[in-house]
């Protein structure tokens, strides 16, 4: 077994190495799947494989930060999850706000909330804020919750170098085009333009300013876990010139060399970005 050990972290250095800094995605997105599935096939209940998947949160930051990666969009909770059955739903809002507040403690990373917040029970939309707040720098300033992903956080000039986390919760792609849209006709109505006016105007570049995920690059690399290789409304506008790596292995169990798999794949391939 120690031989195995020591082979397998002789591998992964060799494969760190390998990788060229230049090629490292700026934006990185998961699809953290598989919690449950880890869990059955452990024996477990599906809360045990919920927190096993979000203790794998943490590490994986540090490998993405160590790698280089400039943003990370985690995946942490659909729209369509909120439909599940409380008595299993209850437990993993629970989680996934201890999660959240373990990352905001650390002082790494720089947090934002990406998601209809507003759909969540108050409580823990609440407790998501609060994170968010305290992961920013002590000379930030804190402004009114932004649109329907509740992002509190508009930095000043102090210029925040960490990595930035999005956390998505209570997500969904067409929810988002939604609401950047519903956003962005307010802002219109409220300087005095007509829907024709508006209807006349409007570009892709506007509905990008007003998604979850303003002023931030679109996704380079998306990663789902667990084998299912579908994105299932993830990202859904950023991510039309992404490159996809669907992973077989389900995310509590996602190693350190299966995030530098996926690095190496992503630099092997032509991005052509729709040209």
């Amino acid at each position: 077994m120690a031989g195995d050990n020591l082979l397998y972290d002789i591998y992964e250095r060799r494969l760190a190495a390998r990788i060229d800094p230049a090629t490292v995605p700026h934006h990185v997105g998961v699809i953290l799947d598989g919690n449950r599935r880890w869990a059955k096939s452990m024996g477990f209940g599906a809360a045990q494989g919920h927190k096993r998947g979000a203790d794998k949160i943490e590490e994986f930051l540090g490998w993405a930060e160590q790698m280089g990666v400039q943003v990370v969009t985690l995946w942490l909770l659909s729209t369509d999850n909120l439909s599940r059955d409380p008595a299993e739903l209850s437990p993993l809002l629970d989680i996934i706000a201890h999660a959240v507040d373990e990352l905001a403690e650390t002082g790494r990373w720089s947090l934002r909330l990406v998601g209809a917040v507003d759909l969540l029970p108050e409580p823990l939309a609440e407790r998501l804020r609060a994170a968010v707040v305290r992961s920013r720098p002590a000379s930030a300033e804190a402004s009114e919750p932004g649109g329907p992903a509740g992002d509190a956080a508009k930095a000043t000039e102090v210029e925040d170098r960490r990595m930035q986390v999005n956390i998505a919760v209570g997500y969904g792609g067409r929810q988002e085009i939604a609401d950047a849209v519903r956003e962005l006709l307010r802002e219109r109505a409220a300087a005095g333009a007509s829907l024709e006016e508006v209807a006349a105007s409007l570009s892709e570049e506007d509905i990008t300013e007003h998604l979850y995920t303003k002023g931030q690059p679109d996704p380079d690399l998306v990663i789902r876990t667990s084998g299912e290789q579908r994105l299932s409304g993830f990202l859904l506008w950023q991510s039309v010139h992404s490159e996809y790596y669907f992973c077989e292995v389900n995310w509590p169990a996602f190693r350190r060399v299966d995030f530098l798999r996926a690095l190496r794949d992503f630099a092997s391939r032509e991005r052509r970005l729709g040209r």
